[in-house]
């Protein structure tokens, strides 16, 4: 089976790609506006790109052919953001925080969940999140109508018991969720193995 995808349109396209390209660590950004309302959105078009300096990138698309999302808003009014990685126990809130709400409203308000001062920027990390990367952006790129944020990680905070003071990582213990098929599919990452690599 082969689909050509320039003949494809945009929906099919995501469809196809996001249902293949799996499994994938889902972004949990948490993004304020001018005003100080924090907005919170999940995004699985997301990962890690180097340490030198320390890379993230993810695509916040727009809610509509020319609006873009608030996540992306945000950052271009004031450059920080926090990924965090989102467990099982997070995971049903993370999906609600999916919705498409009016600008300034915070999506995990009610919701039973932390807000807590990060070292390095003013938007808050979410204390119950096992992973949160204080980011600065460094560049978004607009090609066609993706976006793509790529910022600098200056700050990580670990839930305690996941990692050795040196940065090696607990086996076992760390088990974030992933994304799978669009539009509702997501993975566990329990059943985890080690195969290992030539010197």
């Amino acid at each position: 089976m082969t689909f050509n995808l320039s003949s494809l349109s945009p929906a099919d396209r995501y469809r196809i790609l996001a249902s293949l390209v799996t499994p994938r660590p889902i972004a949990w950004v948490t993004t304020s506006d001018g005003e100080g309302h924090y907005n919170t959105a999940p995004f699985s078009f997301f990962n890690v790109f180097g340490s030198n300096p320390p890379l993230v990138a993810f695509a916040p698309g727009n809610k509509d052919r020319r609006t873009p999302k608030d996540t992306a808003l945000n950052i271009r009014s004031n450059q920080q953001f926090v990924v965090h990685m989102v467990d099982e126990a997070l995971s049903e809130i993370m999906v609600e925080s999916s919705a498409s709400l009016p600008y300034g409203t915070d999506e995990l308000e009610d919701k039973g969940l932390t807000y807590l001062p990060c070292d390095h920027i003013s938007v808050p990390r979410i204390s119950e999140a096992p992973v949160a990367l204080e980011c600065m952006e460094h560049s978004t790129l607009e090609i066609g109508t993706n976006r793509l944020v790529i910022g600098i990680v200056h700050v990580v905070h670990v839930r305690e018991g996941l990692m050795s003071p040196d940065g090696n990582l607990h086996e076992g213990v760390y088990h974030p969720i992933a994304r799978m098929a669009s539009p509702n599919w997501y993975a566990r990452t329990v059943d985890q193995f080690e195969i290992s690599r030539p010197d």
